[in-house]
This record gives C-alpha cells, sequence and structure tokens, in this order.
C-alpha cells in the first residue's frame, strides 16, 4: 500500500485563507493586526525566511514592518528596541529571528517580549500555560504539527506518540500537545537507550533531532504515521548517494546547485509509513502559517476578543 503523502503547502494555503477571512472581520471593527520582525545582522537563510514572512503578512492584510539592527548590535540595544516595540499598540506580535550574533543574550532578549506579543510562544510564562493546558500562543512547528494531523483525519486520541528531539522550540511543546489531544507521549534523545526499539512502538513519530536521515526504516513500525520536523541541507555526493541514490529528478537539481534537503528521516523510511511530511513542503509551509495564526489570536487576545 502506498503511504499518504501529507501536503503542508496545501493545509498552511488552507490556513492562510482562515486567517485573512479573520483580518477582514478585525478590519470591519477598525482593527489591524501588526507584527514587528526583528532581523539582526545578513544571514541569509534568515533574510529569505523573514521576507517571505513580511510578504505574506502583506498577502493577509496585516500590518507589518522589518527591523534590521546591525550584526554589531548589543543586548543593551536589542531590550530597548524590544521594549519599545511592547508599548507601540500597532504591533500584535514581535518575532525575533534566531540566531542572534554572539555578543547578543539570546535568552534575556526573548524573555523581554511582552507574553502576549509573543507569537513564536518561546516565553516562559506561555510554554508554562501550554503546559497547563491554559489558552496561550503556542510555538509554531508544533502547533503546525498538530493541524498536520488534525486536517488529514489522522488520530491523535489514543494513539503511541514518540518524539525523538527535545528542544524548547519543537521537541517539548510538540509531545505537550500531543498529550493535550489525549496521545500517549514517549520523549526520546541523544541518551534513549536502544532507541530503535522505542521508535518501532510509535503509532505517530515525530523527527525532530536535527540530524540528517537519522531515522531509518528500521526504527519505523508499519503503518505509522511520520512527522519529519528536519531540514537538513547536503553538499557532498557521499551524503547525497546515501539518501537519494537512484533518484534522478534530486540528482539533477542537486548537479544545478551543488546541494539539496533532506530532514530528520531517512527517506527509505517513508516507504514503511501509512502517511508521511515530506521535506520539503511538509511542516516547513505550516510554521509561517501558525505564525501568521498567532498573530491573529494575539490582536484579538489583547483586546479581550
Amino acid at each position: 500500500m502506498m503511504a499518504k503523502v501529507l501536503d503542508g503547502a496545501a493545509i498552511a494555503a488552507a490556513i492562510k485563507q482562515e486567517v485573512a477571512e479573520e483580518v477582514r472581520l478585525l478590519a470591519a471593527q477598525g482593527i489591524r493586526p501588526g507584527l514587528a520582525a526583528v532581523l539582526v545582522g545578513h544571514v541569509p537563510a534568515s533574510e529569505i525566511y523573514v521576507r517571505s514572512k513580511v510578504q505574506t503578512c502583506a498577502e493577509l492584510g496585516f500590518f507589518s514592518e522589518l527591523i534590521t539592527p546591525p550584526d554589531t548590535v548589543t543586548t543593551e540595544e536589542m531590550l530597548d528596541l524590544v521594549h519599545a516595540l511592547n508599548d507601540r499598540d500597532d504591533i500584535d506580535g514581535i518575532l525575533i529571528q534566531l540566531p542572534l550574533p554572539k555578543q547578543v543574550d539570546t535568552k534575556a532578549l526573548l524573555d523581554s517580549v511582552l507574553p502576549a506579543k509573543d507569537v513564536d510562544g518561546f516565553h516562559p510564562v506561555n510554554a508554562g500555560k501550554l503546559q497547563a493546558g491554559r489558552p496561550a500562543l503556542a510555538p509554531c512547528t508544533p502547533a503546525g504539527v498538530i493541524e498536520i494531523l488534525k486536517r488529514s483525519n489522522l488520530p491523535i486520541s489514543g494513539q503511541h506518540a514518540v518524539v525523538v528531539g527535545r528542544s524548547d522550540i519543537v521537541g517539548k511543546p510538540v509531545a505537550m500537545l500531543l498529550l493535550h489531544e489525549n496521545a500517549t507521549v514517549t520523549i526520546c534523545h541523544s541518551k534513549t537507550r536502544d532507541l530503535g526499539a522505542v521508535t518501532r512502538e510509535a503509532d505517530i513519530l515525530v523527527a525532530a533531532i536535527g540530524r540528517p536521515g537519522f531515522i531509518t526504516p528500521e526504527m519505523v513500525k508499519p503503518g505509522a504515521t511520520i512527522i519529519d520536523v528536519g531540514i537538513n541541507r547536503i553538499t557532498t555526493v557521499d551524503d547525497f548517494d546515501r539518501f537519494f541514490a537512484g533518484d534522478a529528478k534530486r540528482q539533477a537539481t542537486f548537479a544545478k546547485r551543488g546541494s539539496t534537503i533532506v530532514g530528520d528521516v531517512h527517506p527509505k523510511a517513508f516507504e514503511l509509513a501509512g502517511a508521511y511530511t515530506p521535506v520539503p513542503g511538509g511542516v516547513g509551509p505550516l510554521t509561517i502559517a501558525m505564525l501568521m495564526s498567532n498573530t491573529v489570536r494575539a490582536a484579538k487576545m489583547r483586546r479581550g476578543l
């Protein structure tokens, strides 16, 4: 039986359409959601990513502002900037693009964002609310994972979900969200003994460990739903052959660009799945869609709507 490919781009488009409708309804009340994106220095990948966020704001009818401090910026200057954005009434969401330069205290900066404007869901207050099952802004990628499962009509309640990776940005929050949907959740990481024995028990396997092709076919239960959160760029012919030998279409792209993307799951492992998110085109598109959804939610929550 062929595995069902979970089309993240189509799901993201549906969410954006719903968000645009909410923005239209808010506009009728004289409210326009606003997002401030802070991008420090010139990291090409971050620049592309932030540009697409700002562009999506425009498409959906948001107000957005891109603020680009130089990469020599100090923690104090960044804190002043965030405090100014906290005070502005036209800004509902504050997004600080990571990673930040070494001299900036990232934790202090993320903690300085008002929880009500923390559309990334990184603030300890929002993390605590998420754990307690209270209304909060949840991190965008984990929230997107739940949307993919729900909108694809894949059962979560009563399923055994195994999350590989324990980061504060994906692993822990996605485990919490799955728990709130009544899954039985196991969190694994680099110190887990006999990882394959645990992952083979998973009805839903979430790979978020940041290592290319880490989940191999023998680690997957046949028929499982695989959610691959990883985005890893590979640039050597050896790595290409390890993951994509015989894939002529991808070979042509690799030859032209000198690189290709692989997730945290080995492509061969998807052949065993009942359903899976491809890389690219799976979880990735949901991250921006959920950021937009969070910004509208923040705009409504701030006004008690």
